[in-house]
């Protein structure tokens, strides 16, 4: 749609109030707006038009690709500009990447003289990272930060929205009625509720730009905490931008150096909003002084505008303590008018004195019904004496019928009696025939219970000789399994495997032991998906070109056996690491504190690919072994243990299964929990070959490079490590933070092997011949 003259000046306003158009430029841009609005129609133009411009004030344009190399974005369309940068619709490319999101998402570019400094952008980043966090219905979800190298501009990946922000309702709408404000205001109350109670987060910047309704009739709150960051940023800049907040929404407050920002900064903004819905326009400007009072507007009675007038006090502490606070005792004040009121009064005075009038009739007419009753008390009394000498006569005439009636009955009792003698010989005949009916019924009841009692030991006989015969499964395996690693390594100082498996070699130096290990045999498999699983992938939400790396499906030969990490390192195993090499991160994501609580049981995230391949090395040292990641083929060989269904536990998936994002399902499987965290190594049930957490918990490195598809790729087992793209490696598994399709055994990812963050870590693997 185009965009109006009207809307194009607002925007080059909302540039200079922040500071970041001169007057002089404003003045320039706004009049060559109002020549071209109004020029005559078909009237020559005695100067040339200016040249057309291409793209943005940042030089942005349609088409272009935007964001780092292993994360790429093509720019559609611009939907808004401000002082605070700008934001496109644009389509994501780096699927190999995919946070969980469509293809289509938005982009919040931040103008790069906000975060030229690296301590500015680590702030913005911080907020980003926290408004990532913010999972609520009526707050736009943001998925991830990234930078352009082109630009050194910074830029948040949010959720795309279709329909309009607030500002444009009420353009289109005018002023409106205090209903349909608190239809629109109450959600975003809920929104600001749960992030202060959730995460001790303030907006700080609430407006009608910030407050945008779908197509579909959501309400979404925008730009949480980062474009107040922005404005912070800017300031110390050396911009002309307040620290917090918009001209005209921000609180008073606002401007000083506070320690912690609280809940009454959205107040006073929600406020002001509600007076600017109900009356068209703003109560004051920024500067207004404290004792400064707006003329109340349409739609409040006095109780109300009361309350409002506090919301939008000088005085913080005269505000609501919370925005949904503020709308509650605006509802509580929806009474009576004083107007009303006083008709009320004298209605409830009309009331008493028609009530009075009407108790002086009761009286008068209670006194009447007194004469009435003793007038009529003397007829009764007459009569009673009449019916009495009435009732003497009757009285002779029952007692001779009473004679006669007393021969019929006894005449009618012995008949009585005869018919229930034989009536009762009847019934015990009845009797005896039911209880005999009762004793065959019994008696079969009795057969039938033994013969269940008979079924049921023979079950429980075959139970037993079932779990007999499974142990003794387990026990030939676990022989065998010995067996091979007694064959496959020198029995001179050798580790052995103890009852359940699980192998453990020795630090040479007497100082500790490695991870525990599985062995996997060697085998046969086919790697990929088919065609059902893939129909099930699409319809749980999968895109076609995430699924064609999965293709084709192929027999693979797993011709050495092998031993794998019974979990993935762990962050004890790493501290260890780390304490003896004195390795520090080249990461934005501290493996000590990624954002989450973990303590030594838990899963190390903030591990590139090159930093696994050093504590591999090291390990190696350590133990004497030749300890190395997995290959891809060898992870989901691993992984599937020998099932062929999507997951090694079945074609569905529970959070009672795996650690991932429990608000998604798939195949039919229940909704579940979301930890917004690792899991300890160990929390759910391991996979046939005795493998934990090869579903979800954290993406893991495997040797691999990145490749499309599986054309030419290796049968036996062996990485993959030619051609393809080799600045990434393959991820495999899912992580906390992903739906569940991306649990998959056959499902392929990629990552820069210089990158690392908060969900991805690694699996070891040990040769042993």
């Amino acid at each position: 749609m185009m965009q109006t003259a009207r809307e194009k000046i607002r925007e080059l306003r909302a540039l200079h109030d922040d500071g970041l158009l001169s007057l002089q430029e404003f003045d320039r841009r706004k009049n060559a707006i109002l020549d071209a609005e109004y020029a005559p129609p078909g009237g020559s133009v005695t100067a040339a038009p200016p040249p057309v411009r291409q793209g943005t004030e940042l030089g942005l344009m349609s088409g272009q690709e935007i964001g780092p190399q292993n994360r790429r974005y093509r720019l559609e369309r611009l939907i808004g500009m401000g002082g605070m940068g700008q934001v496109w619709q644009a389509t994501d490319l780096a699927t190999h990447a995919e946070l969980g999101h469509s293809d289509m998402v938005a982009l919040k570019i931040l103008p790069p003289q906000l975060t030229q400094s690296a301590t500015h952008a680590k702030l913005l980043i911080e907020e980003a990272t926290q408004a990532r966090k913010l999972a609520h219905e009526n707050i736009v979800r943001v998925y991830e930060w990234a930078q352009d190298p082109a630009t050194s501009s910074y830029f948040i990946i949010m959720e795309y929205l279709e329909g309009q922000d607030l500002d444009a309702y009420l353009a289109a709408q005018g002023p409106l009625p205090m209903e349909a404000v608190f239809r629109l205001l109450t959600p975003v109350g809920d929104a600001l509720q749960y992030a202060w109670d959730k995460h001790k987060l303030v907006h700080r910047d609430i407006k009608p730009g910030n407050v945008f309704l779908t197509q579909r009739g959501e309400i979404k709150l925008l730009d949480f905490g980062i474009a107040s960051r922005a404005r912070s940023a800017g300031s110390s800049l050396g911009l002309q931008t307040p620290n917090a907040g918009t001209v005209g929404y921000r609180a008073p407050e606002a401007g000083t150096h506070q320690r912690q920002p609280a809940p009454r900064l959205d107040v006073y903004a929600v406020a002001v909003m509600i007076y600017q819905l109900l009356e068209g326009r703003m109560p004051f400007d920024d500067m207004r002084p404290a004792d400064f009072h707006p003329s109340p507007p349409q739609g409040l009675n006095p109780a109300q505008w009361k309350v409002l007038q506090n919301g939008f006090a000088y005085a913080q502490e005269r505000r609501p303590a919370s925005v949904s606070e503020l709308l509650a005792e605006l509802r509580r004040a929806d009474g009576p008018s004083e107007e009303e009121l006083a008709a009320q009064a004298r209605q409830a005075q009309d009331r008493e004195q028609q009530r009075q009038s009407e108790q002086a009739a009761q009286a008068a007419a209670k006194a009447a019904q007194a004469e009435q009753a003793r007038i009529a008390e003397m007829k009764r009394q007459a009569l009673v004496a009449e019916q009495t000498a009435r009732r003497q006569a009757e009285a002779q005439a029952a007692a001779v019928e009473k004679t006669k009636l007393d021969q019929q009955r006894r005449l009618l009792e012995a008949k009585q009696r005869a018919e229930s003698e034989a009536a009762a010989q009847a019934r015990k005949q009845a009797l005896r025939e039911q209880l005999q009916a009762r004793r065959d019924a019994d008696a079969k009841k009795a057969r039938d219970e033994r013969e269940e009692q008979q079924r049921k030991a023979a079950q429980l006989k075959a139970e037993a000789a079932y779990r007999a015969e499974q142990e003794r499964h387990r026990k030939q395996q676990a022989e065998r399994n010995a067996a091979e690693l007694a064959v496959l390594m020198p029995t001179a100082g050798s580790p052995v495997a103890d009852a359940n498996g699980v192998l453990r070699d020795r630090f040479v130096d007497g100082t500790g032991v490695g991870p525990d290990l599985v062995l996997i045999p060697t085998g046969r498999f086919q790697m990929g998906s088919h065609e059902h699983e893939q129909a099930a992938a699409i319809k749980a939400g999968a895109q076609k070109n995430w699924l064609e790396r999965e293709t084709p499906q192929h027999w693979v030969g797993i011709e050495h056996s092998f031993a794998m990490g019974r979990f993935p390192v762990t962050v004890g195993q790493w501290r260890q690491f780390v304490r003896a090499t004195g390795w520090e991160s080249q990461s934005d994501t501290d493996w000590r504190a990624p954002g989450f609580a973990q303590n030594d049981e838990h899963p190390v995230v903030g591990v590139s690919w090159v930093d696994a391949q050093l504590y591999l090395r090291w390990l190696s040292e350590k133990t004497g072994q030749t300890y190395r990641l997995p290959s891809e083929a060898e992870w989901e060989y691993a992984c599937r243990a020998g099932t062929k269904t999507a997951f090694s536990f079945g074609d569905t998936i529970s959070t009672e299964q795996a650690n991932y994002d429990g608000h998604y399902t798939y195949n039919g499987s229940p909704r579940g929990a979301y930890l917004q965290a690792t899991n300890k190594a160990g929390a759910f049930q391991p996979n046939p070959w005795g493998l934990f957490d090869m579903h979800g918990n954290v993406w893991e490195w495997t040797q691999d490079v990145v490749h499309d598809n599986y054309v030419g790729a290796p049968v036996d087992g062996s990485a993959w490590e030619e051609g393809g793209d080799q600045v990434r490696r393959v991820l495999r598994g899912g992580s906390w933070l992903y739906n569940p399709r991306y649990l998959r055994s056959s499902v392929r990812n990629g990552f820069s092997a210089v990158l690392a963050n908060d969900i991805v870590g690694f699996r070891v693997a040990r040769k042993l011949v």
